[in-house]
């Protein structure tokens, strides 16, 4: 257990630093080709991140998955044949699509809403063979727990990208030349952590061997993975061409609709994902040992994970909605300089709770077996997200995709929590902490109003900012602490082997039902 939070306390200070760079990184996009340039290249990255996924998206979980199941039945002789079975399926599925894509670029033009993403788009094309290899290795140090090599080579992948971008961009004429020279940065970015990863596999003497023995299986499983992302990328990217073509036809110009897109899509939604980024080391560590646990039958230790899983993702998504429900317009203006993305960032930011606990569930009823059931849920949510994208652009604008997120967020994690009571043989206990922690939501954001009224007059926004938010967190904190939710220990806590396969918990931060 000590080794455990050991890890994720590495992860998530890697991680930290690959979203801090990543952020400013997105800042100075913003601030070097506009909103409108912003539009462009996420525009073309959503087309290519659709293909991406068709191409990848099930196969490092599935990779992950087996491997740590043939280790918990010591079939050691399989775990190699499941790495190759996952290069082979990749590249079945890549290279033909990359090649096609470019042999028929020039029908390609009616896929964006505007002509100059299709160039962007192009430019980035070449890199979906290797990323999708690098997926497979991605999902070997998953299986291995080598959490480390994967955090370092992520964020070089995201330091290579920046560096290559403020090198380029900083040399363009325009915006459309910004957002392709960051297209061109996304791609030597690609290539470069490629490179690396397959330096370190073969480094430590890995092999490649026949793949066909456990082709079957990978692909039998790793289907309904990709399929249920290639949805979410096909209703993002179907969203980034269809909103733009919706606001137009309600009464926006050209610009103004990939403005609008931009700032909520490219600058309000990624600063919506920093608790799930953040959630997202801690659940990176924990699946494999729930994969394990549920293939080793430790039904007390499954109960406990998916407990810690989700009380962890609550409790760090409640830090932040207040926040940014208060603060959400200063947040958008300070780092974006832009009024929009304030307004979006503040009405959407109740989502935060849903968007961690969608990502979680699924992560959880995934290195279950159950991908096929997620499958149906996220189409669900999908289609509801693209009907609100068609039809309420004209009533309520670019908040149309706010009623979509919500459709797609709340309904999912609804629906995976009730299949993970279901499925688990002993049942979680969260409801009560769920229910006091959404009901402490309430009070904290009506105190960081009255705290914003009072404030922003005396000493400005920027100020009053950084003054919410600590009275904010800290109040919040103080409910969870008050109402037993939470209970702080200390980290020198030692925590036996005997302990861990008993289930019992104790974290440097605990989360009690």
């Amino acid at each position: 257990m000590k080794n455990f939070f050991k890890t994720v306390a590495i992860v998530t200070l890697f991680s930290i630093c690959e979203k801090f760079l990543g952020f400013i990184y997105r800042i100075f996009l913003s601030r070097s080709i506009g909103s409108e340039g912003i539009g462009i290249y996420q525009v073309a990255l959503s087309v290519f991140a659709l293909l991406l996924t068709v191409c990848s998206s099930g196969t490092p979980i599935t990779v992950s998955r087996l491997m740590t199941k043939y280790k918990a039945e010591k079939r050691i002789d399989k775990v190699r044949s499941v790495i190759s079975a996952g290069i082979s399926f990749t590249l079945m599925l890549s290279v033909p699509l990359c090649v096609l894509f470019f042999a028929f670029h020039e029908y390609l033009g009616g896929l964006f809403a505007d002509p100059r993403c299709l160039k962007v788009f192009l430019v980035i094309l070449p890199a979906l063979i290797i990323n999708s290899l690098y997926a497979v290795f991605r999902g070997v140090f998953w299986g291995e727990k080598d959490f480390l090599s994967y955090s370092v080579l992520e964020l070089l992948e995201e330091t290579c990208m920046i560096i290559v971008g403020i090198f380029l961009i900083t040399r363009a004429k325009d915006i459309y030349q910004g957002a392709y020279y960051a297209g061109v940065a996304v791609a030597i970015s690609y290539v470069f952590s490629f490179s690396l990863a397959i330096f370190v596999f073969f480094f430590r003497r890995n092999r490649l061997v026949n793949p066909k023995p456990e082709l079957k299986p990978l692909i039998s499983s790793a289907v309904p993975v990709t399929a249920m992302r290639t949805a979410s990328s096909l209703a993002t990217s179907l969203v980034s061409i269809l909103l733009p073509l919706r606001l137009v036809s309600a009464g926006y110009t050209n610009a103004q609709a990939l403005s609008l897109f931009g700032s909520a899509s490219g600058q309000a939604m990624p600063i919506l994902f920093i608790p799930t980024t953040l959630i997202g080391s801690f659940t990176l560590v924990l699946i494999p040992e729930i994969s394990e646990n549920f293939y080793l039958h430790r039904h007390n230790s499954l109960k406990t994970d998916v407990e810690k899983a989700v009380k962890f993702t609550v409790f760090l998504s409640c830090l932040f909605v207040p926040v940014f429900t208060v603060c959400g317009e200063e947040i958008g203006i300070l780092i974006f300089d832009s009024y929009e993305c304030g307004k979006f960032l503040s009405a959407s930011a109740f989502l935060m709770v849903f968007m961690g606990l969608s990502s979680v569930t699924t992560s959880i009823l995934n290195s279950l077996g159950l991908e096929k059931q997620t499958l149906l849920f996220f189409i669900i949510g999908a289609f509801l997200m693209l009907f609100s994208v068609f039809f309420l652009p004209k009533l309520l604008g670019i908040y149309s995709l706010l009623v979509g997120y919500a459709f797609v967020y709340i309904l999912t994690t609804i629906l995976n929590l009730i299949l993970i009571q279901k499925h688990c043989p002993k049942k979680p206990q969260y409801k009560t902490f769920l229910v006091k922690a959404i009901g402490f939501l309430f009070p904290t954001i009506l105190m960081g109003f009255m705290l914003e009224k009072m404030l922003l007059p005396i000493v400005g926004s920027v100020a009053s900012l950084f003054i919410i938010c600590f009275c904010l967190c800290a109040f919040i904190s103080a409910l969870f602490l008050g109402f037993g939710l939470i209970d702080v220990k200390f980290l020198g806590v030692k925590f036996s082997a005997r302990k861990r396969k008993n289930g019992a918990i104790s974290n440097a931060v605990s989360v009690k039902s």
